[in-house]
């Protein structure tokens, strides 16, 4: 009876010690997951940035960084993890940690175009592992030429293409970026024949070849070739908004030369990996929305023809980004494009 007293007490004594302590523990767990979201950041953020350096998405991230960098009072670094259209960048992306300390700037073939381009090739799908904060920018594009083809407009441009067969190369990002896309639209409905040649680091590596005329045209974003076309290295033919664009007020726009709804306006965006701390998407939301804000950042994003944008939350973001993906999906399907084109 006494060995049975002793041993139903420290059953008691181990039950209460247990019902205090376990309770007690995650108190501190909350307290010290709360403590470290609030301390959010105390050390550098890490922007991976899936293209090379010289094109929009570079372009916008580094702008933007800096004001990021203001805002939470730490540095932002930016690293390009070049190759496979942005997939390098983001097969790194699926195993960063979910702390907001490595941060993912995306854009429209990344994070969308890419869930159907590469359907059977990879492995987990962005929208599987990365979850969107607000976009950052829009940007028009422009139907570009060499200057050393000698073709001033799009008609031009066409009479040239039927007159010689197979001997305009248009540049893209890659298969099934919505630069190549938009080129294979205005191929069909011009009736044309062109090839695809495509630069998988981005825009900043093919204007080079453009200028020598390696490639003779593209569908390029503005900021990265507005500079070459100031000074005559590429020529404007079009332009992919609705209207005219200031800076280049004597380019038309696609609908005018024929083409309406051929051409994209283009966005960047931020991401991050699932399972982030609400509060750090929170607090980097609303650092970028006050980032976008800053004069000295639509100051230099004017400069390069981009227009600052963010999204209303992240969940509204998000939403956006699927209403992508189905959108694109159907253009991809249209054009019967392959991964292995």
């Amino acid at each position: 009876m006494k060995k049975y007293s002793q041993t139903s007490g420290i059953a008691i004594l181990r039950f209460f010690l247990q019902s205090i302590i376990t309770p007690l523990l995650g108190i501190v767990f909350l307290q010290t997951a709360f403590a470290q979201d609030a301390s959010f950041p105390n050390r550098p953020i890490k922007l991976v940035v899936p293209l090379a350096p010289g094109g929009a998405t570079d372009t916008v991230a580094r702008i933007y960084a800096k004001q990021l960098s203001l805002q939470l009072n730490t540095a932002v670094v930016v690293e390009n993890r070049v190759g496979a259209g942005g997939m390098i960048a983001l097969e790194s992306m699926s195993k960063a940690p979910a702390d907001g300390y490595t941060i993912f700037v995306g854009n429209l073939s990344t994070n969308a175009l890419n869930e159907t381009v590469f359907a059977q090739k990879i492995k987990r799908k962005p929208s599987e592992y990365l979850t969107g904060i607000t976009t950052l920018a829009t940007i028009p594009h422009i139907f570009v030429a060499s200057a050393q083809l000698g073709i001033n407009t799009i008609p031009e441009l066409i009479a040239y293409a039927k007159r010689n067969p197979d001997a305009i190369n248009h540049a893209s990002p890659g298969v099934g970026t919505y630069s190549m896309l938009d080129m294979l639209n205005f191929e069909k409905a011009a009736g044309l024949k062109m090839t695809h040649v495509p630069y998988n680091g981005g825009a900043g590596q093919y204007i080079v070849p453009m200028v020598s005329n390696e490639v003779q045209i593209a569908f390029i974003n503005a900021s990265s070739v507005i500079e070459m076309i100031r000074v005559q290295k590429l020529r404007a033919l079009a332009v992919t908004t609705e209207k005219r664009l200031p800076e280049l007020p004597n380019t038309p726009t696609m609908g005018e030369v024929g083409f309406p709804g051929i051409g994209t306006n283009a966005w960047q965006a931020i991401f991050v990996p699932i399972g982030t701390p609400k509060p750090i998407i929170d607090k980097l939301f609303n650092a970028s929305v006050d980032a976008l804000n800053s004069e000295e950042l639509k100051e230099a994003f004017k400069k390069q023809l981009i227009t600052p944008s963010y999204s209303k939350s992240p969940e509204e973001f998000n939403r956006f980004v699927q209403q992508e993906v189905n959108r694109w999906a159907g253009i991809l399907a249209n054009l019967n494009v392959k991964a292995d084109q």
